[in-house]
Order: C-alpha cells, then structure tokens, then sequence
C-alpha cells in the first residue's frame, strides 16, 4: 500500500514546484553564504540519487551520514530516499568505537562524510570495506567527492516507497550501554512532520535555524520535516563561536532548543546585567518591556513567535523567567521511537507550566505500572533493528510504547514527567530514590548549570554539581550558602529516606568527549554513580564541598 499521503520526496517536489527559486537552504562558509532555491534542491537530490545508483547501490542497501548539520546533510537524506535508500545518521561527535559499532550493527555500505571537528580521531572507527562519499568541506578522506556525485550520473526518478517501508535507521543516544536502532518508516516520519507543521501553524513565511544534531529525531521532524511539508526556510549555523551571530542573520520565527542553552543564555544575560540589577529592572513595568526586547534582540530572537524546550527535564523557575521577559517557553516531550512528536504545551498556557504539555493530534497517552507513561500514535517506530527481543519487550499487548519515563496525566490530559523507571535507585536503607523531581528543584539555583542525583547503595543520595561560569568566579563562601538553602529546601520536603546528604561541587566540566554527556546533552546518571559514589560516602547534613 502506497503512503496514503505525500512521502517526504514528494512533498519537496510540490514545494519546489510551488516555490521555484525561493530560497529553501541556506548555508555560511567561511562566513560567506550560499543560498540553495527549492527547485535546485530537487535538483540535486535527484542527481545524488542517480549517482548512488550508478555506483551499484540497490533499494534498501543502509548507507550513513556522518556531519555535522548543513544544507547538504538535507540534499543527501532526500536523496537517500529518492534512491529508496535507508539512511543511518551518526551523531558528528560520535567517538571511534560508537562509529565502528553503528556501521557494523546496521549493515552499512557507504558512508556520507562531511563537517566535522575531529575526523582523523573518528576515521579510525570506519571499517576499510565502507565506502566514503564526501560532502564539500575538510573532512576525512574519501573516494568519492561532492562535484563528481553531482556529475557521474542522470537525474533518478524518485522511488515510491510503502507506508511501512524503512526510511531511517536512527540510534538512541546510549545513556544506559549501546545504542539501539530504531526503525523509522515513510510514513511515521511523515505523519509526525505533517503534525509537527500543523501543531505549531508553520507556513512558507517562516524561518528556522538548524544547529541541534540532524542525527537525533527532534531535530530531523522539528526542521528537516517541518520544512518539506510547511515550505518554512533553514539557515544553517555555521560553528559554535558564530552561534549567535549565526541566529541574528537567520531571525528564526521558530526556534526549538535544549535546556541547557536556554539556562546558558539566562546565565549569560545576568552575568552582563547583574541579577539584582536585571531583577530590579524586570520589575519596573515601564522598563521590562524595554529590557525584555533588548534582551531578545541581543540573541537574535526579536522576530520568534514560537519558543521550543525539551529533550531533558528543565526547571519551571527557568519557564518563568523566560516569562517575565516576553518569551513563553513550550516545553515539548518525545523521542526516537516516537519520532519526537508525543506531547507539547503549545499553544503556550501559563498554568500548565511544569509539565511537558497536552498529546498531540491523534496521540494517546496513558500510565502504566510503575507510573510509566505508555504512548501510542501513527509516528510510532517499526522495530529495533536486528533486535527481536528488545522489539518485543518495547510494546504492549494492546500496541502502547513502553516509553521508559514515568509521568502523571492532569484532568486536563497534560503530562509531567517525574523521572525514569531506571533512573530510580535503592540507598542503603533499602528504600527507592526518584532523583529527578529534586534534580529540577535544585536546578532552581541560579548557580546551578547542571546537577545530578546519585546514592545507589548509599548512606544518603547526593547531589553532584556542576556551576554556572558566574558563580565558579564567586567567593566560595557565597555560594555554599546559597547551595546549602537549596539543599535544605528540597529536604524539607523528602520523606527521610530520600533526604540529600549534602551537594558535591565537581571540577571537571561535564562534556560528550568525557562521556558524562550523551550527543543530546543528557546527563550519564551510571558513568556519574560509578566514578563519584566511593567519594560521597561520607556526606551528611547538607553539606556542600568542593571535590578536590
């Protein structure tokens, strides 16, 4: 059965047919920009397509893209599945052995290279047999280049998949071992695109920014699907230090990001402004609104209508603060397996704040044992590549996605996420812990950037602490002080065997290479518990100390 609605492919020839000339991409190098029209992306789409099929490739052969984000990470997944090719994205700070194992895991044959920041550590997890196609930028050495794919071969006409037919093989980011292959079809990622498109009222005159890793799901529906079926504009960031640059020129009228930017932006204002000072003049009402504009406009957000928040928990102070100055953060929930389009709080409402808002259209939700939400919808994956077992352990008797999160579901069908069922841990009372609802109460401290709560085993969980730029420049005295209300605020509301022993300060940053951090900024709750626990065995009655 052919897909009952336009396939990926065919929503870029509509749109292409419709829009022509008008710029669809567009890309700075160097800092230079190169515009991509609609018509040309088609264009080149298709030739990519020939080329891959000039080169031996067949219908359903794996091939996987290793980049970081830009125009042609688009051109060469539309390609992929004009060739009825199965893409795999590889996240662009994926290590060797990640790379060498979701290559061999999937069954790969060729591989897309292009930007990259450390490719001569990465080249060493490419297994010899896989052939390397190279996007146009420094990037690992390869047998076939960008120009010569355009020119080897015809244009290929685009291939008619099946509803069910595997369009991507993404892998979850592996905060608990290896990583997972979810298989996404045609139409599960074009139902959560279409849906995405509709929920959020995006058209032809918007405009996005495309900077969160296109190998994670929210960022492939959220911009890359969102695009095709609403005909909405992307500019492409170009690195890390021209970010905000990069989204003043874009002027995003949607922009979508992660918790622990939008708590580094936050972070940012008041290390320049002075939290007193900031606060005093957001509670001036003939000045906030002056502030609140600049303050957008200084991050390049001053033509946004639609704030997105989600992929980690965030706390509601953050919500509200955002608030105060004009922006209303819609905190949204989803993952791989359900093409990230699940719940959101948009249209934005105010008493809802805390939760990750209402399900979405033709998305139903509700609380299994354990408090785990369950989830169903169109935009459900397939399988587990390769992983019966795992498939099977995934699903219901009645077809609902064991998600893994476990949640609360108001009278009014919004959701709030109160932690994970293997985030939960027994201290050495013998009593389970729920670390998350204390992790976004302490995440409350303006001094915080990230926390995590751990105590497997334990006399007494412990909060690690990883602090804001500002506060590290503190007086330490200062600082402890105010960690130390916020321990004692969070404990007066614990039972006692949940009570925090006191917060650890940690020295080292909290980053991927290091690998506290998955490719999505999560927080590695076991590589934390493993490498912390004998050094928090001592604390007690909420003290806070620096790790030495």
């Amino acid at each position: 059965m052919l897909i009952a609605q336009k396939s990926p492919v065919q929503a870029l020839d509509e749109q292409a047919t419709r829009h022509g000339e008008r710029i669809y991409l567009r890309q700075p190098l160097n800092r230079k920009l190169s515009d991509f029209s609609w018509i040309a992306v088609r264009k080149m789409t298709r030739l990519l397509a020939g080329s891959l099929s000039q080169l031996g490739f067949n219908t359903g052969d794996r091939i996987a893209i290793l980049s970081k984000n830009c125009a042609e990470w688009f051109i060469t997944d539309l390609a992929l599945m004009s060739g009825g090719y199965i893409s795999v994205p590889i996240y662009p700070t994926a290590n060797a052995d990640t790379i060498d194992y979701v290559l061999k895991h999937s069954g790969a044959k060729a591989m897309f290279v292009g930007k990259l920041d450390d490719w001569s550590v990465q080249e060493k997890g490419v297994p010899k047999d896989i052939m390397r196609l190279a996007m146009p930028y420094d990037t690992m050495p390869a047998q076939y280049h960008w120009q010569q794919l355009m020119e080897m071969a015809p244009p290929l006409k685009p291939h008619q998949p099946e509803a069910d037919e595997a369009m991507s093989i993404i892998y979850t980011s592996g905060s608990t071992g290896h990583p997972k292959g979810a298989v996404v079809t045609y139409s599960s990622f074009g139902w959560a695109s279409r849906g995405v498109a509709q929920a959020l009222q995006a058209g032809d005159d918007d405009r996005v920014i495309s900077y969160l890793p296109l190998a994670h799901i929210t960022e492939r529906v959220y911009i890359e699907g969102n695009s095709l079926y609403s005909g909405l504009e992307v500019y492409f960031s170009e690195s890390i230090d021209t970010f905000i640059e990069d989204v003043q020129i874009a002027s995003p009228t949607l922009f979508i990001s992660i918790p622990r930017l939008w708590t580094l932006f936050q972070q940012s204002i008041i290390d320049k402004i002075g939290y007193r000072k900031l606060n005093l003049l957001l509670s001036l009402p003939l000045v906030r609104r002056l502030v609140a504009g600049k303050i957008r406009t200084s991050l390049g957000l001053q033509n946004a209508r639609v704030f997105g928040c989600g992929s980690a928990p965030v706390a509601p102070t953050l919500l509200r603060w955002y608030e105060r100055i004009g922006m209303q953060l819609s905190e949204a929930w989803g993952m791989t397996e359900n093409s990230a389009y699940a719940t959101l709080n948009y249209p934005f409402r105010t008493d809802k704040v805390g939760s990750v808002g209402c399900s979405g259209i033709d998305c139903e939700v509700m609380i299994g044992d354990n408090q785990e939400l369950l989830f169903k919808s169109p935009g459900l994956f397939k399988e587990y590549y390769n992983d019966p077992v795992a498939t099977a352990e995934a699903f219901t008797a009645d077809g609902f996605f064991r998600t893994g999160d476990q949640a609360e579901i108001d009278v009014d069908h919004y959701v709030t996420i109160i932690g994970r069922v293997k985030d939960t841990f027994k201290t050495a009372k013998g009593k389970y812990v729920t670390p998350v609802p204390m992790e976004r109460q302490l995440a409350q401290n303006h001094y915080i950037e990230l926390v995590c709560i751990i105590g497997s085993g334990l006399p007494y969980p412990v909060a690690l602490v990883q602090l804001s730029e500002g506060a590290a420049r503190l007086p330490k005295e200062l600082v402890a002080k105010s960690l130390q209300e916020s321990c004692h605020s969070v404990n007066a509301q614990m039972e006692s065997h949940s009570v925090l022993g006191g917060i650890l300060i940690v020295q080292e940053p909290w980053t991927i290479k290091n690998e506290v951090l998955t490719p999505t900024l999560k927080i590695k709750r076991q590589v934390l518990d493993k490498r912390f626990a004998d050094k928090v065995t001592e604390m007690r009655k909420e003290q806070v100390l620096w790790e030495r």
